[in-house]
């Protein structure tokens, strides 16, 4: 009896005191908001910055590679990062160093000034996104986690979602220079909220940096994402894209033994082992893949498939978007009520029919054929997401919760620039592949063999969630796990 009301007392008991957890958390949401916006919606105003800058194709995908680049690199050092530094000195600085990418990216008048406004900003993403879980994971009691974390998952998958709707009323209005400007205000919102409201979580241990490490995870990290970043453009195929593939793999895997055999490593993956975790982990992987790779294939489609334009993309998108930030805040709400299994299982279920959707359209199919694939899609992914994170790091204790926010946020950087790249590339085969005239069915044919990968993705990660077995709690609340 006294063992069944510990565990009821600590369930209802955060990590960590915090007066006002939602207030705590504003800072990060808004950080990882505009982070999640920037990386997605460059995509739709690169032919206006071609045009205004006179640079290549080649050249300006660097602001959207250069960016996840830059968030490869520092996404594996956050959890080392706070055992240096307090929570509320690195979201302060993140937000700051944000709003001076922004500033400059604004300003900038030729593509190198910009390129460095966007590096920056990178900086900033890489630093904030993983704490946004990190801090959740000790500020909210366990049977609000659930809740918690699908509020996490709102913020990220809302943004890419939004993103091509408000990027194309600001460029049907005003210049590229404003999609930038519109992150200073908003930003400032967020260090009000992080000077006034957010406590510090942790403890500062500052344990010895191993450079060797480092070296390894900055340039593996970089060889990977640029590997498959630039297969789109030069092939898979190419000397250079499978150079780097070869070197990121095989740097990986030192880094990889050498975490395992440190004693503070820089990035614990010993969280690993824990199966629970690497099953809620490749579950949000997957999920990831599922929607970069469709969200990159539509914009494309309803233009070049449909001959729309691109203001009426933007709004063809937006019910989308706005059933996956119900969704997001509902998934996590499922969680706490029913564990990951059945949300993660139903999720891939709807999402594997919206791909189908999409790998199905055609020239002529109606705009509410497009938005119905979109929706289903947007039902699907965010329902297997939260709970799969949850359940995955809610299944490790204490200063592991760190180290799994860390790789899982890595990883979805290297598996979303994997997820395009493939997409990029069967969309390229399929579209060479058509016998037909007429370039819009050429692309659309394009289309349908890279949605043919985002079905793919649906089936694996529904395989993968029939592993799920039960809600993962962590043994410091639940004692007899």
């Amino acid at each position: 009896m006294e063992q069944v009301s510990s565990t009821a007392v600590n369930l209802d008991k955060a990590r960590v005191d915090v007066r006002h957890p939602m207030l705590a958390m504003v800072s990060m949401w808004v950080g990882a908001f505009i982070g999640m916006f920037s990386e997605t919606s460059l995509n739709i105003a690169l032919p206006s910055l071609m045009k205004s800058l006179n640079v290549s194709t080649a050249t300006i995908q660097w602001l959207v590679t250069g960016y996840m680049l830059v968030i490869g690199i520092v996404l594996p050092f956050s959890s080392f990062l706070t055992k240096w530094f307090t929570t509320r000195q690195l979201i302060i600085f993140g937000l700051a160093d944000f709003i001076v990418g922004a500033v400059i990216a604004a300003t900038a008048s030729v593509f190198p000034v910009l390129l460095v406004g966007r590096l920056i900003q990178g900086i900033g993403t890489g630093i904030i996104l993983p704490l946004m879980f990190t801090v959740a994971m000790s500020i909210f009691p366990p049977h609000k986690l659930g809740a918690a974390m699908g509020t996490n998952a709102l913020v990220i998958m809302f943004a890419p979602a939004i993103g091509p709707t408000l990027t194309g009323i600001i460029l049907a209005k005003l210049s590229w220079n404003w999609i930038f400007w519109v992150f200073v205000p908003v930003l400032a919102v967020g260090l009000i909220f992080a000077f006034t409201s957010l406590k510090n979580v942790g403890n500062i241990t500052k344990p010895k940096a191993d450079f060797l490490s480092m070296a390894e995870s900055v340039i593996g990290f970089s060889a990977i994402v640029f590997g498959v970043s630039s297969a789109s453009s030069r092939g898979w195929g190419s000397p250079v894209v499978l150079v780097a593939l070869v070197i990121g793999v095989i740097v990986l895997g030192f880094y990889a033994h050498r975490q395992l055999h440190l004693d503070t490593p820089v990035l614990n993956l010993r969280a690993f082992k824990i199966p629970a975790f690497t099953t809620g982990a490749l579950l949000v992987m997957i999920d990831f893949g599922i929607i970069l790779s469709a969200m990159y294939l539509l914009p494309m489609y309803i233009q070049n498939g449909l001959g729309l334009v691109v203001a009426l993309t933007g709004i063809i998108m937006l019910p989308g978007g706005v059933v996956n930030a119900l969704v997001s805040a509902l998934a996590g709400r499922l969680y706490d009520r029913f564990g990951a299994k059945a949300p993660a299982r139903i999720g891939f279920i709807i999402a594997f029919i919206g791909a189908v959707m999409l790998a199905t359209a055609s020239t002529t199919s109606s705009i509410a054929y497009v938005i119905a694939a979109h929706v289903i899609i947007m039902i699907g992914a965010p329902l297997a997401m939260s709970p799969s994170q949850t359940y995955a790091l809610n299944s490790l204790t204490g200063a592991l919760s760190a180290d799994g926010s860390t790789i899982m946020n890595t990883m979805q950087q290297i598996i979303g620039a994997i997820a395009t790249a493939v997409a990029t590339s069967l969309l390229g085969i399929g579209e060479a592949a058509y016998s037909g005239h007429g370039t819009a069915a050429a692309f659309t044919n394009g289309v349908h063999y890279g949605a043919y990968f985002t079905v793919a993705l649906t089936i694996v990660g529904f395989i993968i969630a029939l592993f799920i077995k039960r809600p993962a709690y962590s043994k410091d609340v639940n004692p007899e796990d």
